[in-house]
């Protein structure tokens, strides 16, 4: 009896305890083995610096004396680390919103041309390229000269389609001239014209091969009695001792297209275009006036913008990274975009909506969790911007294009401030991390559906 008594108990008794194996069948001690180069690396490369920098953060520059707060009230106190922050606010909000839009328009249009694959390589192709060599790229592509410069060139050849720029913007009196300045750029003769009077308004200043191409040799004024004629033409020619001051000599190019105003009392009562040969005439009604060549006849060139100054390189360099990121989005939204359930599209197509309903209140509600990573994702990396701005931006005017990463750039090695640098490297990782977890959730969300 007592033999199957201790039977029993040996068979209910619980049996003894063996390590526990993962699904894999994997030992734990195997696993955290494999784990270990990885978490040392990690330890290493992450969690130690951003450890010092936290630690480092509340010390001096010397970094022998305990700072408090002091270098993070920096952040809020010193004008290149608020000018920074502006800009990078600037960068969130906009630079993430353009490159996804863009890349949500690029991905459905893509969807329904034949080309489509072809157009997404070339859009997405920026990616393979480093912020180094797009800084570079678009250092050129915002030249202020519009013949280095292929955002100049173009605005300049859009701007001279509606308001041609004068071909004489270096072209004055020479000496003892008939004509005198009367402000703003412009000149008048020192007296007034009557009919039958013949006037010249000889000019220098423009190189001959500068001289319009329909220019052609200038001619003397011929008199007629019920009208003032004249000829202005550039008083110059090559060589020592050739030509006479003044008159018109044979080498010498006449100003094709030069205005000249006839002015009465501050009014002007009658304008003319020279010739090709520079030739003018005005009717009796320019009698007793003076002839003005207005300061438009004079007026520099149009150069473009400038595109890298003060006001315009956040924007120019923004630009840069939009062309650079949009491809990414493209190719995230079109796997979206794939995906999708056709049925709904037809759907709605069938109770009559039309392709902008349906976009508008079928595609992009489907996508909303695409577009919402797709932001997110670029919100994390303009936090961190550095490269397009610091070589982008000229000296001159990087200040004003300042991010927070490039002042910590500047901090920590060019102004030798260590402690502001960290103070900037931790407020920066509190910006992102906010982010980074939105985003890791909404992974998450994304997975278990």
């Amino acid at each position: 009896m007592a033999a199957d008594t201790a039977a029993g108990a040996a068979k209910t008794a619980p049996a003894a305890p063996r390590s526990r194996k993962s699904v894999t069948g994997t030992r734990r001690t195997v696993a955290a083995l494999f784990l270990l180069p990885a978490l040392v690396l990690l330890g290493a490369l992450v969690v130690y610096p951003i450890g010092y920098s936290v630690i480092r953060s509340f010390y001096d520059q010397s970094g022998d004396s305990f700072a408090g707060f002091d270098n993070y009230r920096a952040l809020f106190t010193d004008d290149g680390i608020r000018t920074a922050l502006k800009n990078n606010i600037i960068w969130v909000v906009f630079a993430p919103t353009v490159a996804t839009a863009l890349g949500l328009i690029f991905a459905v249009l893509t969807e329904r041309v034949r080309w489509g694959t072809a157009f997404k390589l070339v859009v997405f192709m920026p990616m393979a390229i480093s912020m180094l060599a797009a800084g570079i790229i678009f250092r050129l592509v915002y030249d202020q000269d519009p013949d280095k410069g292929v955002a100049n060139a173009v605005w300049v050849g859009v701007h001279d389609t509606f308001a041609q720029s004068s071909a004489f913007p270096k072209a004055h009196p020479g000496r003892e001239s008939p004509l005198e300045p009367a402000g703003g750029g412009a000149f008048v003769t020192k007296g007034t014209v009557s009919a039958g009077d013949t006037v010249t308004l000889p000019l220098v200043g423009v190189a001959p091969d500068a001289m319009p191409q329909d220019a052609e040799p200038a001619a003397a004024p011929k008199p007629q009695d019920d009208r003032i004629t004249g000829s202005t033409w550039q008083d110059f020619t090559r060589g020592k001792g050739v030509g006479a001051l003044n008159q018109v000599d044979s080498s010498e190019l006449g100003y094709a297209g030069m205005r000249i105003e006839a002015v009465k009392d501050g009014t002007v009562v009658e304008t003319a275009t020279a010739a090709a040969d520079g030739t003018f005439s005005f009717s009796s009604k320019a009698d007793g006036a003076q002839l003005r060549l207005p300061a438009s006849n004079f007026k520099e060139p149009y150069n473009g913008l400038d595109w890298l100054g003060p006001s315009l390189v956040t924007p120019a360099v923004i630009g840069s990274y939009i062309w650079m990121w949009a491809g990414f989005a493209m190719v995230l939204i079109a796997a979206g975009l794939a995906g999708m359930p056709r049925e709904l599209l037809e759907a709605a197509r069938v109770d009559g909506a039309n392709e902008w309903q349906v976009f508008r209140r079928v595609t992009v509600p489907l996508l909303a969790p695409v577009l919402a990573v797709v932001t997110v994702t670029l919100m994390i990396n303009v936090l961190k911007v550095f490269d397009l701005v610091f070589i982008i931006a000229p000296g001159s005017s990087q200040d004003d294009a300042n991010v927070l990463a490039l002042e910590l750039y500047r901090k920590g090695f060019s102004e030798d401030q260590p402690g502001v640098a960290s103070a900037i490297a931790v407020f920066l990782l509190l910006l992102v991390i906010p982010v980074m977890w939105f985003n890791v959730r909404r992974l998450r969300r994304e997975v278990r559906r």
